[in-house]
């Protein structure tokens, strides 16, 4: 947004850089703080909570047409107290409202505008409104108007709505538990027995009862990647053999890689496609979903080895590196899907740029790949993409076309970057790159992980203090860690020690667990609070359990219980994961598109659990052959040596540079020879 010196808000003094996209609006904006309740109550003023990102479009529209607007800035500073969040800096904040919202309304999305109470409990809200009034949608200042007429005149029926919707959100944590308590007694496999196979192949089947057999994917527009749901067809594919399954999530791969949701010059993901095609993104590039999908890619190319996943996944990261990164090991938040106010123009052809660019031997061949034409594919521009394979755009020839057209984009007015800088997205990204390492065995990608791990474990604490922060914004750390922060962490270390065989990231899993049982553990002693105990300025301490496009904290929690559990022996841990699951488990069966990151924990515990292990000097060598197969369901240790520490049930064993495997706590004799262990697999 353009700076206008005319005005200074109070946001002017924070870090998040979509805070102060909104520091030289006319409104008095303040940003999120226990503060801000004592305003309100002193003046006797309702809240008007507004949430965003800096990558939203629609954020980036209402700023324009209302909040830098001179006369609805006086209406809002004179009736309200005005409050800005970042949802990405205070997912806590935008999880109960956005709750409270979907309560009320039964959507949501943003930007999203609620109402307070000045103790703040919320009373009435929405998403987007116009600066004009349209059909069946009020104009933003009709609804200030009307909010602070009814806060005046009906005051005692708005503290009654206030106080329905808190209890609301306070019932929800309740309700859902009571729901998936009472599942585990009527589950499809009778009661609280493990997970099976069959059950898998219920969830496998169900996922693709809304595949899209043409394009991939899921459903119709908009349509968003899901590798969760993608990475449950390769687990129900190696557990049952069940084809379809692997042969749609490889589809839907497939079309992604070749739609306009792929950056074909730059390398790297939008966040979603605007159409079932995979045309058209929605262009911001957000560091979770490359991250995600690069996950997903490593498991493809550990399945079908087609050397094209490598490609993308060395593009990816490239993207990653270059336009991401802080060039000390951590990745930013998320490139804006806006430049020059216009969404996606830097990433946007017209027919005679390409012309004049594109060698002309090679144009027209080069137009029909990319579905380039005259009138444009898109709002009379173009999107390269394809329907052909993808091989074909690594040719000499289109690489060196590509390169043209990438040196000429670079020269453009560049999207903004949101250098926010989050822990649970750069720890999914750190799993991520040890996944890349794992299937493909470039060193490039193990090193990108650990000097992640080292920024990450130097820039998100205090020397005087035990807890983590969940953002760092030019230094300033801001914001008690998540439950999702510590869950992606703690699974960061778990695959950090898989890839290098240092045996001292499975003690710093094993702590961290042991803080979220202190801090964030319920009542109940089974789920985990979204927030610590010791934060206290939100209204509510949520439970989720709701697998978006990130997977949610108690699902991360889970697995890593059960796996650190094998690891380390501690039955406690095991039992409360196979608890959670139990509890989750009509849920995962019955709805395993919303709840598939869960599904995974489900297909571990429905597969053999194998613990491989290898103790000695030359162990080493044989590491990437032993990574670069798909077992999604194993405990993998090869370390230089034995670490007395770790009382697994391989523990007992100390002969240097033997490998021993044992597949459901039976252990086989030591071998010498690798592949005769792979081989029982």
């Amino acid at each position: 947004m353009n700076a206008n010196p005319k005005f200074t808000n109070r946001l002017i003094e924070e870090t998040s850089p979509y805070l102060l996209q909104h520091a030289h609006n006319p409104v008095d904006w303040v940003a999120w703080s226990s503060s801000l309740f004592t305003e309100a109550q002193k003046n006797n003023k309702p809240i008007l909570l507004s949430i965003g990102y800096s990558a939203c479009h629609w954020c980036h529209v209402m700023e324009r047409e209302s909040f830098e607007d001179e006369t609805v800035a006086a209406y809002m500073n004179a009736n309200f107290i005005n409050v800005k969040v970042d949802r990405e800096e205070r997912p806590d904040v935008d999880h109960i409202y956005m709750d409270a919202l979907q309560a009320m309304t039964g959507s949501g999305g943003w930007p999203l505008n609620i109402f307070l109470l000045p103790n703040g409990k919320p009373f009435f809200g929405g998403t987007y409104f116009p600066p004009k009034t349209l059909p069946q949608r009020a104009s933003w200042l009709d609804v200030l108007k009307g909010v602070s007429e009814a806060y005046t005149n009906n005051h005692e029926k708005i503290n009654d709505q206030a106080e329905q919707l808190t209890q609301h959100l306070l019932k929800k944590n309740i309700i859902h538990q009571s729901a998936s308590l009472a599942s585990a007694s009527v589950s499809e496999n009778g009661g609280n027995e493990l997970p099976t196979k069959e059950e898998l192949e219920i969830i496998g089947n169900r996922i693709l009862q809304n595949a899209d057999t043409m394009w991939g994917g899921f459903g119709v527009a908009p349509k968003f990647p899901q590798t969760f749901c993608l990475q449950m067809l390769f687990r129900n594919y190696k557990i049952n053999g069940n084809e379809s399954c692997m042969v749609h999530a490889v589809r839907s791969i497939d079309k992604m890689i070749q739609g306009g949701l792929y950056d074909h010059l730059g390398g790297g993901f939008a966040r979603y496609s605007t159409d079932a095609q995979w045309q058209a993104p929605h262009f911001e590039k957000m560091l979770y979903d490359n991250a995600l999908l690069i996950g997903v890619m490593a498991e493809a190319y550990q399945i079908t080895k087609k050397d094209i996943y490598a490609s993308i996944i060395k593009q990816t990261v490239s993207f990653l590196k270059r336009e991401l990164s802080n060039q000390q090991g951590a990745y930013y938040a998320a490139l804006d899907a806006d430049s020059e106010g216009v969404e996606g123009k830097f990433y946007t052809w017209s027919y005679d740029e390409i012309e004049k660019l594109v060698d002309p031997s090679l144009f027209t061949e080069f137009c029909n790949y990319y579905q380039v034409t005259q009138n444009g594919n898109w709002e009379h521009t173009n999107i390269l993409w394809t329907t052909e394979a993808l091989e074909k755009s690594f040719t000499p020839e289109f690489v060196n076309a590509k390169n043209i057209l990438f040196n000429h984009r670079s020269k453009r007015i560049r999207p903004a970057l949101d250098y926010k800088i989050i822990l649970s997205w750069n720890c999914l990204l750190i799993t991520a790159l040890c996944k890349a390492y794992a299937a493909i065995g470039d060193d490039e990608y193990k090193q990108a992980a650990i000097d992640a791990i080292v920024w990450v474990e130097n820039n998100f604490s205090e020397s005087d203090q035990e807890y983590l922060f969940h953002t760092n914004t030019n230094g300033v750390k801001k914001s008690f860690a998540f439950l999702d922060d510590y869950g992606a962490l703690i699974q960061s270390y778990i695959h950090l020690q898989e890839i290098t065989g240092d045996t001292q990231y499975l003690h710093k899993a094993e702590k961290w667990m042991g803080y979220v049982q202190a801090h964030f553990l319920d009542e109940e002693g089974v789920f985990f609070y979204y927030t610590a105990q010791y934060q206290t300025d939100v209204i509510v301490r949520q439970k989720d359990t709701y697998d978006g496009a990130q997977p949610s904290g108690n699902a991360l929690i889970c697995m890593s219980l059960y796996y650190l559990g094998h690891v380390f022996d501690r039955a406690s841990w095991i039992s409360q994961s196979e608890q959670m699951i139990h509890q989750m488990r009509k849920l995962i069966i019955q709805y395993p598109s919303s709840f598939s990151y869960w599904g995974q924990c489900f297909s571990w515990m429905s597969a053999d659990a194998i613990e491989l292990v290898a103790i000695g000097p030359k162990v080493h060598n044989s590491l990437k052959k032993a990574l670069s197969r798909y077992q999604p369901h194993k405990i993998l240790i090869f370390s230089d040596k034995e670490d007395p520490s770790l009382p697994c049930s391989f523990g007992k064993y100390s002969v240097d540079n033997q490998y021993y495997i044992c597949i459901n706590k039976t252990c086989l004799p030591p071998n010498e020879v690798l592949d005769d262990i792979l081989a029982l697999i």
